[in-house]
């Protein structure tokens, strides 16, 4: 089975979380965190510094580790590191998303939108330690 490993930022703001809606591909119109694949012998922080910056037009800082996500997906096995992390610059401007949210960290969060699997174990985390 193919392997992927990616990145993804948890923007927060308060007590919001930015989401985007994939425009693209097998999961179109599916939720997730932004972020993408890692180019070989990168960084995790360093792959999502550029991701974000491709994906969103915006400079990040790179906060502490929340969770490494392993999932299965019918053609790949992801290995997924996400990040809390904060805006230092731009607008959030989607480059490569259909849509963005800001999510409430309670219900909202959870069932607003259709996450995609590996990104609802996050969610889940998100929810449990605030």
């Amino acid at each position: 089975m193919k392997r992927i490993e990616v990145v993804a930022a948890v923007i927060r703001h308060g007590n919001k979380i930015f989401a985007t809606q994939r425009g693209y591909g097998e999961f179109k119109d599916m939720w997730e965190f932004p972020g993408g694949k890692m180019e070989k012998n990168e960084a995790p922080e360093a792959a999502l510094v550029r991701e974000i910056k491709e994906e969103l037009d915006t400079e990040i800082k790179v906060g502490e580790l929340i969770k490494t996500v392993e999932a299965d997906y019918p053609d790949f096995h992801i290995t997924m590191h996400v990040y809390w992390c904060e805006i230092l610059s731009g607008e959030l401007t989607l480059l490569e998303h259909e849509a963005a949210k800001w999510l409430e960290i309670n219900d909202e969060l959870t069932s607003a939108v259709d996450w995609l699997p590996a990104d609802l174990e996050v969610v889940s985390e998100i929810v449990r330690h605030g």
